[in-house]
């Protein structure tokens, strides 16, 4: 799974680096974080089916994906991953993965390893060339029925991280782990592409090289939000 990431890059930052015409207010107001936890907003880069191959964009949103169909959002908090194994045919995902793909911007995340004692030590994972991850994720958009129709807050956008099983000597520490895009981020994207298995097919390549290590177990209290938190552990 992927409970918690980093993403500590500014908002532009992140729209140099994938190409990002349009950042929205709410975007760019997102507190850049070392220890971004489940219902955080968080930002997402999408391109709309509905702007005819208009530019990409990047968006805030909750984190913990709420269906359209919820009577109310508390079931984000348990839909904050989906398994690529079965993610084109459950209800909560499945419109998603046709129609409503996106990525999550991060600079890392973070798994924990269960030791022999039962205690779970905390690892980070970034890419070995520093750039900035693309998690694959979906998004959705969910209508609070408390809001008026004019409001123009009675949209909630959310959002969920695909998952697949661990690979390498990452299924050490997890058996888990978020998809990582490599040179499929346009792909991904595109709002043309609206076959499930075609979709999730691009999610089978490797992507960019991952390096991991020990930090502090700091990281397992969301209130900690710090720098330190993706040093390396002394040994």
């Amino acid at each position: 799974m992927c409970g918690r990431y980093a993403s500590f890059r500014q908002a532009q930052a992140l729209a140099d680096a994938f190409a990002v015409n349009d950042v929205t207010a709410a975007a760019a107001a997102v507190h850049p974080s070392f220890n971004v936890a489940p219902t955080h907003d968080v930002r997402i880069v999408l391109e709309r089916a509905d702007t005819d191959g208009g530019p990409r964009e990047m968006h805030a949103a909750r984190w913990g994906l709420v269906p359209h169909w919820a009577k109310d959002p508390s079931i984000g908090s348990r839909l904050i991953n989906a398994r690529v194994e079965t993610a084109g045919e459950k209800p909560s995902f499945a419109p998603s993965v046709r129609q409503r793909r996106c990525i999550l911007p991060a600079d890392g995340y973070y798994e924990w390893q269960r030791n022999s004692n039962g205690k779970s030590i905390p690892h980070f994972f970034h890419r070995r060339d520093a750039k900035p991850m693309a998690l694959a994720g979906l998004f959705a958009f969910w209508r609070d029925p408390a809001k008026a129709e004019d409001d123009p807050q009675r949209w909630v956008l959310t959002t969920t991280i695909l998952t697949r099983a661990a690979r390498d000597d990452r299924s050490a520490i997890h058996p888990r782990e978020p998809v990582v895009l490599g040179d499929h981020v346009t792909s991904w994207l595109d709002p043309e592409l609206t076959e499930p298995e075609e979709a999730l097919a691009l999610l089978a390549d490797d992507g960019p090289e991952l390096e991991f290590y020990r930090v502090s177990p700091e990281v397992g209290n969301v209130r900690n939000d710090h720098d330190g938190l993706i040093n390396p552990l002394a040994s």
